[in-house]
């Protein structure tokens, strides 16, 4: 069997025609009726869709050429990440049989991912964290990054956890302590590293799985486990704590305002590491997703155009469950500094009258922040209006979670 053909695939045999396409040749052509089929392999075809059939029975190069023209590649991150359930809802609610096809890919994380957009053939887009791109470029691993990407919207805040014993109180606790902080190339350690470093604190960084590093954590051989992610987190919810440990805090330091927020955990996004009743003040950095600059009139631009229309015309309906409940952070028109949309996304979001956050909201967020009294420069407006983002974003929140038990 040529081509690479798997003799393990029960619906079809597979040849390689001069054209350099694989095509479908039915199984029941050569074994008797479906009827004998069906009593063979007790599988009910009736279970497959219309178009999947269609495929199987007449698949050719245009098949082809049409299933790869429509489908558009996503890069997540690691299992059991927000990124990989994000990459699940879209996938859920923007197939469109056969007119457009998601189809989500496992990531190692936010520094593989940003080179991940740029190089491979194979990703039309990916998840990325906003800290990420400037500590390539601060750290001269790459020069002016920002200008090869391109961004559809900014997605949610990522939470920074702090796992730790109950005698680490705050960050600055961990100041010489043996800290894991996620494998090399993911997001969790450039958050991490550019944390500590403004704050100056000295800690001895290892870089482990974070399932690994939890059992660590319990066996005494690390001091604290950070994961940076958005909330709820899956490894942070399923931490087996069996009273010792807790999620630390990290402060709203200066040094950090200008790239990060403040955020909040509260005992019902992790009832396993905080008790009934309490919170725990973090910071959070942005997700955004991304993908490469490609020029307007270009095969791969054409189809960012394609998942942008559906995307946006179908948004309102990842904002309900059974979605991740970070959706209901996501505002489309919501502005990223230093970054350049893409022109067909700005323009969509022109067309339908989409705008971002009203001025007038933002005077309000300032007359219910003291901070608003102690701004100085243009650097630290700039920060506050981040902070608004997120208030804005935790008040719409509170809003559909109101308007849902009034409806019961």
């Amino acid at each position: 069997m040529s081509g690479g053909c798997h003799a393990s695939v029960p619906w079809n045999v597979c040849r390689d025609d001069p054209d350099g396409f694989r095509h479908a040749e039915p199984l029941w052509s050569r074994r008797g009726s479906i009827q004998e089929r069906q009593k063979q392999t007790n599988y009910d075809p009736a279970k497959v869709s219309d178009s999947l059939k269609a495929l199987y029975h007449f698949g050719s190069a245009s098949t082809t050429k049409a299933l790869n023209a429509n489908t558009v590649t996503l890069l997540t991150g690691t299992i059991g990440g927000t990124y990989v359930q994000f990459g699940a809802d879209l996938a859920s609610v923007l197939d469109d049989d056969g007119n457009l096809r998601i189809l989500p890919i496992i990531g190692r994380g936010s520094v593989q991912g940003a080179a991940d957009i740029l190089f491979l053939k194979g990703v039309d887009l990916g998840i990325v964290r906003a800290d990420t791109l400037d500590y390539l470029e601060k750290k001269g691993i790459a020069n002016a990054i920002k200008k090869q990407f391109t961004y559809v919207t900014r997605l949610y805040n990522e939470e920074m956890q702090v796992i730790a014993p109950k005698t680490i109180k705050n960050l600055n606790d961990l100041e010489g302590k043996t800290v894991s902080v996620d494998l090399p190339n993911g997001g969790t350690f450039v958050t991490a590293l550019t944390v500590f470093e403004r704050l100056g604190i000295k800690a001895n960084f290892v870089y482990i799985e974070q399932r690994i590093a939890m059992e660590k954590l319990k066996k005494g051989d690390l001091d604290a486990v950070i994961v940076v992610g958005g909330k709820p987190y899956l490894s942070v919810t399923t931490f087996n704590n069996d009273g010792r440990f807790h999620l630390a805090a990290v402060d709203y330091s200066k040094p950090l305002q200008s790239d990060y927020l403040p955020a909040t955990l509260t005992s019902k996004d992790y009832p396993n590491l905080i008790l009934e009743g309490e919170t725990v003040e973090t910071i959070a950095v942005p997700s955004v997703l991304a993908a490469y600059n490609w020029a307007p009139n270009t095969e791969r631009y054409r189809k960012l155009t394609l998942f942008v229309d559906a995307f946006f015309t179908k948004f309102p309906a990842l904002q309900n469950p059974p979605f991740h409940p970070k959706w209901k952070e996501v505002s489309l028109p919501a502005p990223l500094a230093d970054w350049t949309r893409l022109p067909f996304a700005q323009q969509w979001l022109d067309k339908h009258g989409v705008e971002p956050v009203k001025r007038q909201r933002f005077e309000a967020f300032l007359q219910e922040n003291s901070a608003a009294a102690n701004i100085q420069s243009v650097a630290e407006k700039e920060a506050l209006f981040r902070q608004f983002q997120a208030w804005e974003a935790a008040r719409n929140a509170r809003a559909q979670e109101g308007s849902k038990k009034r409806g019961q």
